[in-house]
């Protein structure tokens, strides 16, 4: 009967070691990216973000976004909806993140779309149609280049503007702000240059919604 009480005392024990080492891990991984965003906080945003919403809204989310995830394609319009449900609040500040196969040409392709003024037009063009242009987490870029030429654009003003040396120099500073702050897949959010405590939409939303309330406080 004793060794029954040891063995179950050393078993609760250890569990309980077991529950406070991922606790602490956590926590030490929220600190340590809060820390990272902090340190960094100029790779957050670069001059050349496309941007939506008010320039002094109180919230800024910086979303690093690869056209080409699914996921990213699930939290767009819900990002979208939630700018809608707090209006003059809210700005979105978009960094690129290609990290699928070819997705960085559908990127060079959105930046060509935005110096005919249609950046916006043309990313959620490819977002609603995503599945038509990628396959196996790769891009098909024929196909996104043709469903881009559904939208109204000056393709061959296109086909030039994507091999500006600029366009490169974007999706390269962007690739090295994500690799600065960590940034290993998509979409990834800060807000008010804080990252996420975990990810998901709810932790998002959270997020903002403290933000928010901080603000409305002040």
């Amino acid at each position: 009967m004793k060794q029954k009480i040891i063995f179950a005392a050393s078993a609760i024990a250890l569990l309980l070691a077991f529950v406070a080492g991922i606790l602490f891990y956590t926590g030490q991984k929220e600190e340590t990216a809060s820390l990272l965003a902090e340190t960094n906080r100029a790779a957050l945003i670069r001059m050349h973000s496309p941007t939506i919403g008010k320039t002094d809204a109180p919230v800024v989310i910086v979303e690093f976004l690869d056209p080409a995830c699914e996921t990213c394609r699930k939290f767009y319009p819900m990002v979208k909806q939630m700018m809608a449900d707090n209006p003059d609040k809210i700005r979105i500040v978009l960094r690129y993140a290609p990290f699928h196969t070819g997705s960085d040409k559908v990127v060079a392709m959105l930046e060509a779309a935005r110096r005919q003024g249609k950046f916006w037009v043309a990313l959620e063009a490819l977002l609603e149609n995503q599945a038509s242009w990628t396959q196996h987490h790769a891009a098909n870029v024929g196909e996104a280049w043709r469903l881009l030429g559904a939208i109204g654009l000056n393709m061959e003003q296109m086909a030039f503007d994507i091999t500006s040396p600029e366009i490169d120099n974007v999706i390269a500073q962007d690739l090295a702000d994500a690799k600065t702050l960590n940034v290993t897949m998509t979409p990834e959010f800060f807000v008010n240059g804080k990252p996420l405590p975990s990810f998901g939409f709810d932790q998002l939303k959270t997020l903002v919604e403290e933000a928010l309330t901080e603000n409305h406080a002040r």
